[in-house]
């Protein structure tokens, strides 16, 4: 058995996600709680909180993921753009809590060219002040999703993920989210069942499979190495069937939520994804 599953709309109302969850046959999915490219949200409604809350209970499907929306930069050197970004993850933690969703995943962002030691200065301090700002049970775990290695992008390296969750002061509030596709792009080969066991034996030597949480499972548009973040069909990409065969048959990935993130076009939906990634799982 898998959880696997999609990112889904919340259009029209945030409790509609679930019964869009449903429909493709998710096990588990991830949505944007508001608008993700804006940096304004609209107050959630008690109404559509508790609307929301009951078809999850009663879906049976889960855990539910949120992502946090485009514009933030953790990293970002403008302090401008700097304090709207702690803002903007305080407040998503906070719908979190109030929508009972226990996993955030958040992208670590661009240094702008003032080095990656003072993103990763950057991303700690932002990550502490909205972890200690937060108004709620202090419940929701923030997950670190690793990027695909563009032009002075953050968190590209198993070691960064590591060096910022250890600066964190609330470390047990830190967990991750491995995207495959990005890993892929950032010269993490995951073709072959050697080199499938390499990646994630680094990450339990330097970081511990344990803080894994969610698991991104993109096919990759790009060649390995080439740092190019665009997501390709399940099997239909570089990564290629056979990578994803190896992929989901190692012990902890198969255990965690897989959400996919990938195209819906005349090849395939998200439907078919999901029965792609149990048909390689073998179930």
């Amino acid at each position: 058995m898998v959880q696997a599953g999609c990112h889904v709309s919340i259009a029209g109302s945030i409790d509609r996600a679930v019964g869009r969850a449903l429909e493709r046959g998710c096990d588990t999915f991830q949505i944007f709680s508001r608008n993700p490219r804006g940096w304004r949200a609209k107050s959630l409604d008690p109404a559509v909180v508790d609307a929301f809350r009951e078809a999850v209970r009663t879906s049976g499907i889960g855990p539910v993921v949120d992502h946090m929306p485009y514009l933030p930069n953790p990293a970002s050197p403008d302090d401008a753009i700097y304090e709207k970004s702690v803002a903007g993850l305080t407040e998503e933690l906070e719908r979190c809590d109030i929508l009972g969703i226990p996993y955030l995943v958040t992208h670590l962002g661009h240094h702008r060219g003032a080095g990656s030691d003072a993103g990763e200065e950057r991303i700690i301090a932002a990550i502490n002040r909205a972890l200690a700002d937060e108004e709620g049970e202090g419940d929701v775990m923030l997950l670190l999703e690793n990027t695909a290695g563009e032009k002075n992008s953050m968190g590209a390296e198993i070691a960064e993920l590591a060096r910022i969750r250890e600066g964190v002061d609330a470390r047990e509030r830190i967990g991750f989210c491995f995207d495959t596709c990005h890993a892929f792009a950032a010269g993490y080969d995951l073709r072959t069942a050697d080199a499938v066991d390499a990646v994630f034996g680094e990450f339990e030597d330097l970081v511990g499979l344990e803080h894994l949480r969610v698991i991104h499972l993109n096919d990759s548009k790009g060649e390995l190495g080439g740092g190019l973040d665009r997501h390709e069909h399940i099997g239909l990409g570089a990564i290629g069937e056979e990578g994803f065969r190896h992929i989901l048959r190692h012990p902890t990935i198969r255990s965690l939520p897989l959400i996919c993130e990938t195209p819906v076009d005349e090849r395939r939906d998200d439907a078919g994804n999901i029965a792609k990634v149990r048909e390689l799982a073998g179930v």
